[in-house]
């Protein structure tokens, strides 16, 4: 093996996209049908057209449990959680996230609370 292939954690940033899917009656709604899918290619297409790899990592995920607040992205190693992400949100994350390390607030699950 060798050392690059030792190397943990793999990726500097490692992005979750959540694609759960529910019965189309089910009130928490999913995130495959509020546009999940199309979400995660827009992140593969950039992530390999800004020449990202090996250092990010965007793939898909099973449920994160947070459907109702629309399509939800998490970025590891920060841990930020989005929420009501869109195809046109997703230049932003990476441009403003992934690439220049600043978490774009307005699409923050969970913000942080004033001291």
């Amino acid at each position: 093996m060798t050392e690059a292939a030792r190397r943990y954690p793999p990726y500097d940033r490692h992005v979750f996209i959540c694609m759960n899917e529910r019965p189309a009656d089910n009130p928490r709604g999913d995130c495959v049908r509020k546009g999940a899918p199309q979400v995660l290619e827009r992140f593969k297409v950039l992530v390999e057209t800004l020449k990202l790899k090996p250092a990010i990592r965007a793939q898909k995920c099973g449920c994160l449990d947070t459907c109702e607040s629309g399509v939800s992205v998490v970025v590891y190693p920060e841990a930020v959680w989005y929420r009501n992400v869109t195809v046109a949100d997703v230049d932003e994350i990476v441009d403003s996230h992934l690439v220049r390390g600043v978490p774009v607030e307005r699409l923050k699950l969970h913000k942080a609370q004033a001291g």
